[in-house]
């Protein structure tokens, strides 16, 4: 009897150490809710369903020219004061076309908002409000923010004021836009942020800002596991530019790059899958100037690694205009140092040829036919030259590498392709069993596969 007893004191005594050691959040979200605001805008739009819609549109002039009808839509998110004199920072989807933005504090006041500046690139927006004395949030120091780290989020998911969850760092560094020229490193969290969370802040355990809680991955519409946090690093170099212009500048290099795969980290005489591969140089743009060229693979920015496609505009759009830095390129098996002067970001149908094949003979041993390319390629695609796949013989290397007909060939191997000869040259040269990079235009956009003449 005595033994059972000490196991049972035993067990709750380890659920008690363990209950300890987990963090105690009421102090922190009792002391930063203050600090952080409901934000709700409203704008007029015009449509909708009509009685009209159901009638053929040949029939409609009997009713005559409807008025347009227009109605008044709002939206809600969250933010939090960063200035005593009432800047607040959310995000730029909150307040996107708004007619009218307003900031509800803390202790019930509803002020109209000013819209100081906003970035759209990494979906933030300042807002001034007339106020004084305000409470404020305080941004974390950079870098230090790790995985595993317990992080807070306070905001109005669906409109309920000042809710708090909580969670653990999941990941860095994330790049989650479809958009090649996302510049924002994404803090991915599990922490529960659901709509009307945007914008409002992401807490470390000392109750400083880490993150702005911006997107959530979710096929419901509501929190999955998976929310991204635009980091506190990024967010502060965003709003001192506001602040001073109203706008933000962003360093450009003008390239099209993609992911670099194992087949063509083996094929560029890379030790494992790293960097940024070039499709394309942009004209008269920075890395033109500097001797970039397409298939380098940038493996270096400013004295940093770059990991991944992805990290490369992140770490170009934090450079100011006019900077001049290096970059280490993968070219041709060989590290290349070149010098770049960034320069300032703007702004942010596949037709074949009706003329006469002049090469029409059998498969080559990529399993292709190839042609020259006439004037419309040259003009439509800006092409120097290039070989214009006419036909693909399924299971080839070239349908196993994706290539399509169509496709306009302008590098095999490391060398250029300017014409149909000149492609059949290189082909006949190319060894078996190797992989081979080869570059590509389908509709217009550069493409960069491996290729590889297997001899089973």
């Amino acid at each position: 009897m005595t033994q059972i007893v000490m196991s049972v004191v035993l067990v709750f005594s380890g659920m008690a150490v363990r209950a300890a050691a987990l963090p105690e959040f009421t102090e922190l979200i009792e002391n930063s809710v203050p600090a952080v605001v409901k934000i709700t805008t409203s704008k007029t739009v015009s449509g909708g369903p009509s009685f009209l819609d159901q009638i053929p549109e040949s029939h409609r002039h009997f009713f005559g020219q409807p008025n347009p009808r227009e109605r008044n839509a709002r939206s809600m998110g969250s933010g939090f004061i960063i200035s005593s004199e009432g800047h607040v920072l959310t995000n730029n989807h909150v307040i996107d076309d708004a007619d009218e933005v307003v900031v509800r504090l803390f202790d019930q006041r509803e002020l109209v908002a000013e819209v100081v500046g906003v970035d759209p690139l990494s979906d933030l927006a300042l807002l001034k409000i007339d106020a004084k004395n305000l409470p404020t949030l305080s941004f974390a120091p950079a870098e230090s923010l790790k995985v595993g780290q317990w992080v807070v989020a306070i905001g109005s998911p669906f409109g309920l004021d000042y809710s708090a969850s909580a969670g653990i760092v999941s990941a860095m560094g994330r790049s989650i836009s479809a958009n090649e020229s996302s510049y924002v490193p994404f803090i991915q969290t599990d922490v529960a942020i659901n709509p009307g969370n945007s914008g409002g802040p992401l807490f470390n355990l000392n109750g400083e800002v880490v993150g702005i809680n911006s997107q959530i991955y979710s096929r419901s519409g509501g929190s999955n596991g998976l929310s991204f946090s635009i980091p506190a690093d990024v967010a502060q170099e965003v709003v001192e530019q506001l602040m001073d212009d109203g706008r933000v500048q962003r360093g450009w290099l003008g390239v099209y790059i993609t992911d670099v795969n194992r087949d063509l980290a083996i094929s560029f005489g890379l030790d494992k899958p790293m960097g940024a591969l070039v499709n394309d140089v942009e004209d008269e743009s920075p890395a033109q100037k500097a001797g970039l060229l397409p298939s380098d693979i940038v493996i270096e920015f400013d004295g940093k690694t770059v990991e991944d496609s992805g990290t490369l505009p992140q770490l170009v759009g934090r450079v100011a205009p006019g900077t001049e830095v290096e970059l280490t390129v993968m070219r041709k098996g060989k590290r290349k140092t070149l010098e770049v002067t960034l320069a300032e970001r703007a702004g942010d149908d596949s037709e074949q040829s009706s003329g006469k094949s002049r090469h029409s003979g059998a498969l080559d041993r990529l399993g292709m036919k190839v042609d020259d390319i006439d004037s419309r390629y040259r003009e439509r695609w800006k092409l120097d030259g290039g070989a214009l796949v006419r036909q693909v013989e399924p299971n080839s290397p070239a349908a196993e590498t994706g290539l399509r007909p169509g496709d306009v060939i302008v590098q095999l191997g490391h060398d250029e392709v300017s014409d149909a000869d000149d492609y059949r040259d290189l082909s006949s040269e190319l060894k078996e069993d190797k992989l081979y990079p080869i570059r590509f235009y389908r509709r217009g956009q550069p493409l960069i596969r491996t290729i590889n003449i297997d001899t089973e």
